[in-house]
């Protein structure tokens, strides 16, 4: 018989896992709370596609620009620089050379 718990300390051990119960409860109630739902969460995932796309559509057009900008600066720039120091290099070597 010593072996066997006193009634009280059943009732102690009982209500000890009410509490333990009642606490997981409460943080699963908290955490449930927290929680987001999915169609909020569907919602932002759709928003953040869309700004990666449009991000995406502008980072091309940077770089159609810059591809633009160097065709232009060689046009304008490296083309007739070079036809200008074309015959000044050919006069000088002719010039060298007699």
């Amino acid at each position: 018989m010593t072996d066997e718990p006193t009634l009280g300390e059943v009732v102690r051990r009982f209500e000890d896992r009410f509490t333990d119960i009642r606490d997981d409860l409460q943080q699963f109630g908290r955490r449930m709370d927290e929680k987001v739902d999915q169609k909020l969460y569907d919602l932002r995932h759709e928003a953040l596609a869309s700004r990666v796309t449009t991000l995406e559509t502008l980072r091309e057009k940077d770089a159609e620009k810059l591809v633009a900008t160097r065709r232009w600066l060689i046009g304008a720039v490296v083309v007739p620089l070079i036809a200008v120091l074309m015959p000044v290099i050919i006069l000088l070597s002719q010039g060298a050379g007699a």
